[in-house]
């Protein structure tokens, strides 16, 4: 199936910052039978992270303040990049930086290796040049962040939209305007977990990102709104836990669909969604899964 430029075995891909490069699940998963691995974001320089904790379990979704820790592009390039290309199956890169420059230097770095799909422009992360917005805040931080990227990679690039922002879709139009190939929506929710007890937050950090079943119903409308807008490729990810869930993203005009906090519960849960795939067409009489894409009907 086709995702912008990318050919894919299938909608099954598996999410940055949930699956590390594939070493953390190799004996649980067949990696070859994803459609591909989104590892985790890399750095121009290493990063400790947040301080701990740093996860915290909430009402139907997991908050976490990871922190994008990582021992910098080097490292990754030298040690974690041999097993993501010798998977079996596409390797999508995420990168995320602090200056618009970082992300053009990350891209280019990363697009002189070989084994690389893709790249993934990770912007929810501060612009220390902007006074600490996120990029995907943006517009213009977000568009230059994509056009730093784009410059220097000719590899296919897809942006991943933070869910919270004003306009959702005037923030996609920028950064494919600015030369994406196509979308991911979306990352975690900021969000706020605290022990009413001890009078003190349960993240290091105190807030962190909301992810898992939660706030599916929420990235569901925004995938939509933006499929709608403007007909790119769009790569959902936002509590996907079954089949059904890659379906509905499906018919609201995604692609393919990430699985990220799932992966905790059932380090097994990517190949369980694919094969429930499978028996659903199957049941259905659906020879293509393709046709499922963009179907959505007005009442």
């Amino acid at each position: 199936m086709s995702l912008g430029p990318l050919q894919l075995k299938n909608p099954v891909l598996c999410a940055s910052g949930t699956f590390g490069t594939g070493q953390e699940y190799i004996d649980y998963v067949n990696l070859s039978r994803l459609g591909a691995i989104v590892s985790k974001t890399v750095t121009l320089e290493p990063r400790l992270g947040n301080p701990p904790p740093r996860l915290a379990e909430s009402s139907f979704g997991l908050l976490n303040s990871i922190g994008l820790p990582g021992p910098g592009v080097d490292a990754f390039i030298a040690e974690d990049l041999p097993l993501l290309r010798s998977c079996g199956t596409l390797a999508i890169v995420s990168i995320a930086g602090q200056k618009t420059t970082e992300f053009g230097e990350l891209a280019r770095r990363i697009s002189a290796e070989e084994g690389i799909a893709a790249v993934e422009v990770n912007i929810s992360c501060p612009n220390i040049e902007g006074g600490g917005c996120f990029f995907s805040d943006d517009v213009d931080a977000a568009s230059g962040a994509t056009r730093a990227a784009r410059t220097h990679t000719a590899l296919p690039l897809f942006v991943k939209l933070s869910p919270l922002v004003t306009d959702i879709v005037e923030i996609a139009t920028s950064v494919l305007d600015a030369g994406a190939d196509g979308l991911t929506i979306a990352n975690s929710f900021p969000a706020l977990s605290v022990d009413w007890q001890g009078r003190k937050p349960r993240l290091g950090n105190i807030t962190g990102g909301l992810s898992g079943p939660a706030i599916k119903p929420i990235t569901l409308r925004l995938v939509w709104l933006v499929a709608e807008k403007t007909r790119a490729p769009i790569m959902a990810s936002g509590g996907i836990m079954t089949a059904d869930d890659v379906l509905e993203y499906m018919v609201v005009g995604a692609t393919a669909c990430q699985i990220g906090t799932a992966n905790f519960l059932d380090p097994q849960v990517s190949i369980k969604i694919l094969q429930d795939l499978q028996n659903i067409l199957a049941r259905e009489g659906i020879d293509d899964i393709n046709s499922i894409i963009g179907t959505l009907k007005e009442k």
